[in-house]
């Protein structure tokens, strides 16, 4: 058999070059999840290549004279250690394959990876690491899906927010590649890994994002320098998320990243930065001319406790608003003056505006409603939520409507606007993941106990049962959705 020996790795060698020369290689590109599946096969070549590698595992030592860094040794004529830790790591996922017991498969997988994961940080050098850092097959073994499913085990716990995360990452469109546009979704499920406690997918996620920016994009201002910096800000990366900003010169983009990462500070109590950041939005608008910014101004103003600034500045802006509307009779105003006149609390004028944005913004009117039912507008918020056409938009609107009544001490108008909820989503028979989610969102207010998972696994449900169209859109809702329910705080609007 010794004597076979060298012929048989010869045959492995040549067979090994064939198939990379016409197999195909699956090259992983940006944070793009790959569908989980399981390893069939243990991804070994053929019964004589099993026999012959698995003999050498049990060879001493001795008879192995190591090319660098674990590399196949030529002058030996047999494999070297990264080559022994990955057949070791081929047979604990067979292992994990014929097993029915969940925590004892998750626990061969893991072993599993760390054996991977040896590999390429002992013996770098080595084609084996080489083909493992770059996400290649190796014979038949998808490096990559195997990947995926370890990132699956959170699924163990269905119900599990970890879980939620990656059901929802695996319904997102994958980012092209080269990346040369921001993707909101993408950026969003880089939040919420932030937001749940998995910082290194978080930074897996967004890293290729920000050095799209880093390399010329944030001049552009052609989208990724608005949500990167807002994503920063929002996994705390206050200081880059300023730097990209300051490098901007378009006023609506400089300015909703001032007042999103003003927002952030104030969620993290640093009043300081807050009101800093308000005078530097403030500045910068009246230096540059910048007009229906100036709403998102008079938010930040208020937000850092500025009032009299707040209302000033806001009553000039409607008046010039106005007056140009009379003029023009085009567009009356921007969707931000109707947040800001809520968040100031004229509710005649916030409905009014409200009135006239809301079909091209629908974002505006939970954002609205919100705001005017924590300030007491109560029957007036729900009179209005009760008008809106849209199903979903209605939804959201009583889910922040639910979370009002609780703040002020009013369970039995939280509850009337539950059963309201509850109706919607009940004539819509689960086939609106967005409305359960919103569902998921009230629950979690109301109860402040876990039965909002079950809603929020059912939206998770009906959008991977939905048409494409659907799945394709409603991942940021969803994602947003879960990190209000987990920190308490939306993702911004």
């Amino acid at each position: 058999m010794a004597s076979a020996l060298p012929r048989v790795l010869a045959f492995i060698r040549r067979a090994a070059v064939a198939a990379a020369l016409l197999g195909p290689a699956a090259l992983a590109a940006g944070p793009v999840l790959a569908q989980d599946g399981a390893v069939q096969g243990a991804a070994m070549q053929d019964a004589a290549v099993q026999r012959v590698v698995a003999q050498d595992v049990a060879a001493p030592d001795a008879a192995v004279q190591d090319g660098g860094g674990g590399a196949d040794s030529p002058a030996a004529g047999t494999p070297g250690p990264a080559n022994r830790l990955f057949v070791q790591a081929l047979q604990l996922i067979r292992q994990a394959d014929n097993t029915y017991d969940a925590a004892e498969e998750s626990r061969l997988l893991k072993e599993a990876d760390k054996l991977f994961n040896e590999i390429v940080t002992k013996f770098p050098d080595s084609p084996l690491a080489v083909q493992l850092v770059t996400n290649q097959f190796v014979g038949d073994f998808d490096f990559y899906e195997f990947r995926s499913r370890i990132r699956a085990l959170v699924c163990n716990d269905a119900l599990s927010s970890l879980c939620f995360l990656h059901r929802v990452g695996e319904m997102l469109p994958p980012v092209e590649t080269p990346i040369n546009a921001a993707r909101w979704d993408w950026l969003s499920l880089a939040v919420a890994y932030q937001q749940l406690g998995d910082s290194g997918r978080a930074r897996e996620i967004m890293a290729p994002f920000v050095s799209v920016v880093r390399r010329g994009g944030a001049a552009d201002s052609s989208g990724q320098d608005l949500f990167v910096a807002r994503a920063l800000s929002l996994m705390g990366q206050t200081q880059l998320a300023l730097d990209i900003t300051r490098q901007i010169n378009d006023c609506s983009t400089r300015i909703y990243n001032l007042a999103d990462i003003a927002k952030a500070a104030a969620w993290r109590g640093d009043g300081a930065l807050t009101g800093a950041l308000a005078d530097e939005a403030k500045s910068y608008a009246s230096s540059h001319n910048c007009a229906w910014e100036l709403g998102l101004v008079a938010q930040t103003l208020l937000r850092a406790g500025k009032e009299a600034q707040a209302r000033t500045l806001f009553l000039n802006t409607v008046e010039t608003q106005f007056s140009k509307f009379k003029e023009t009779r085009g567009d009356c105003c921007p969707p931000e003056l109707a947040v800001a006149a809520a968040d100031i609390g004229d509710a005649k004028l916030a409905l009014g505006l409200l009135s006239t944005v809301q079909d091209e913004n629908p974002w505006t009117i939970p954002a609205v409603l919100g705001r005017l039912a924590k300030r007491g507008e109560m029957v007036m918020a729900v009179a209005y939520a009760e008008q809106v056409a849209d199903i979903d938009t209605r939804g959201e609107a009583y889910a922040e409507l639910v979370e009002a009544a609780m703040k002020r001490g009013e369970p039995a108008t939280a509850n009337d606007l539950m059963n309201r909820l509850n109706k919607l989503v009940d004539d819509a028979a689960g086939r609106r993941p967005g409305l359960l989610a919103q569902k998921a969102k009230a629950e979690k207010t109301f109860y402040n106990d876990d039965r909002w998972r079950r809603s929020f696994q059912s939206a998770i449900n009906a959008a991977e049962k939905a048409s494409n169209f659907v799945r394709r859109d409603i991942g940021a809702p969803l994602l947003a959705a879960l990190v209000r329910i987990e920190t308490g705080l939306p993702m911004l609007d």
